[in-house]
């Protein structure tokens, strides 16, 4: 691929109207001063508390943004889904995934794009060198790392972050991912994104990231998510027709 790139930063909200303005305006700023064509793409869960009314209003006077309003909140999963769909339909040459809770530090956006010269998919990761989390409780590290190391040993493949959700994909990674198979709705999503992407043959490069729990809003993470990966992970296992791709 030559050419200037066309990036697509897509957010996917509920309940997120006091991060959304800000965190915005920071990915807006950040990538007005790199060389790219770029678009934010805000995909709104039917959130009660105005958020998708937020976007539009950003959008009508930004044409950087877009909006796609979703009936019901349905998980990350499906909300990506659609977004990637959108992305790539409008041309997008790099679709990033980032939370939007500044959990995902948007100055570091260019470095995963960057990142994306000698690889596909870039991931931005907390577990490698240079790595880590800011204001997490112990149980909380216990559950992500944990969750990393059982997603690793169940499907054999060298990736320290699975459950990371800030990530550059080149588009043809998700031209060869067949959405309408993944069915994950919450963080596991993520764990068979990565997978898919690896099973393809696709390179993946790590880049260290620092991790900031959110100061405003409410988590989304839930029993039904963690119970969702810890039997969701040994099925993507039956991808897996034979040796990984080198």
């Amino acid at each position: 691929m030559t050419g200037r790139p066309r990036v697509w930063v897509c957010v996917p909200t509920y309940n997120e109207r006091e991060n959304l303005e800000a965190l915005v305006t920071r990915v807006l700023t950040t990538l007005a001063d790199e060389a790219t064509d770029f678009t934010v793409l805000v995909m709104d869960d039917g959130s009660p508390d105005g958020t998708g009314a937020l976007a539009d209003r950003m959008a009508a006077v930004d044409p950087r943004v877009r909006v796609l309003h979703r009936p019901r909140k349905e998980g990350i999963g499906p909300a990506y889904r659609d977004g990637f769909r959108l992305a790539l339909a409008e041309g997008a040459t790099h679709i990033v995934e980032m939370d939007c809770d500044f959990s995902h530090d948007p100055a570091l956006i260019p470095d995963l794009i960057r990142a994306t010269a000698d690889a596909d998919l870039a991931l931005g990761s907390r577990y490698v060198p240079g790595g880590g989390t800011v204001n997490w409780g112990i149980i909380r590290r216990a559950i992500s790392h944990g969750g990393c190391i059982y997603a690793r040993i169940i499907l054999g493949i060298p990736i320290e972050d699975l459950t990371g959700g800030f990530k550059c994909f080149r588009r043809e990674v998700l031209e060869a991912i067949p959405l309408n198979d993944v069915h994950a709705a919450g963080y596991v999503f993520q764990i068979e994104m990565t997978y898919r992407a690896m099973l393809q043959g696709f390179r993946i490069v790590e880049v260290p990231i620092i991790f900031t729990d959110r100061v405003r809003g409410t988590s989304k993470m839930s029993r039904r998510i963690v119970l969702e990966a810890a039997v969701g992970v040994p099925r993507l296992r039956r991808l897996r027709r034979g040796p990984l791709r080198a």
